[in-house]
């Protein structure tokens, strides 16, 4: 299954808190048919609040791709399509990273989040 993790996924999986993913996320990450990606709308949400002074990151900004290849994730560029796209339907919320997300799922994934909103649109990856 291709998995498109949103930051709220990313951030615990590189600071090494998977813990607090809970048991259903970890283990649809880790399944063996399990293709994980990463958006660079992602990054670019993470280096925006470290910068702001919002978050705190171990790993470094700098190491994060390095990580994430070592880790066995892809990274997703965002495209022309991508830029383009509405999800449908639209989306609860206004944050233009999430919708990003949501845009990209014309990839043929499944958005892994913890975000109540996100997690309610029928784009997003759901527990069977």
């Amino acid at each position: 299954m291709r998995l498109l993790l949103d930051t709220n996924i990313l951030l615990p999986i590189v600071s090494e808190n998977l813990p607090e993913l809970g048991l259903q996320i970890r283990e649809a990450i880790s399944a063996p048919d399990a293709l994980l990606f990463v958006s660079i709308a992602s990054l670019w949400e993470t280096a925006i609040k470290v910068r702001l002074g919002r978050l705190d990151l171990r790993p470094s900004l700098s190491e994060l791709p390095d990580l994430l290849d070592g880790l066995g994730m892809e990274l997703l560029p965002i495209g022309v399509l991508h830029a383009l796209a509405e999800a449908e339907p639209p989306p609860a919320t206004r944050d233009p990273f999430d919708r990003m997300l949501l845009a990209q799922q014309l990839e043929n994934m499944r958005l892994v989040t913890r975000d109540r909103e996100l997690a309610a649109h029928p784009l997003a990856w759901r527990q069977d």
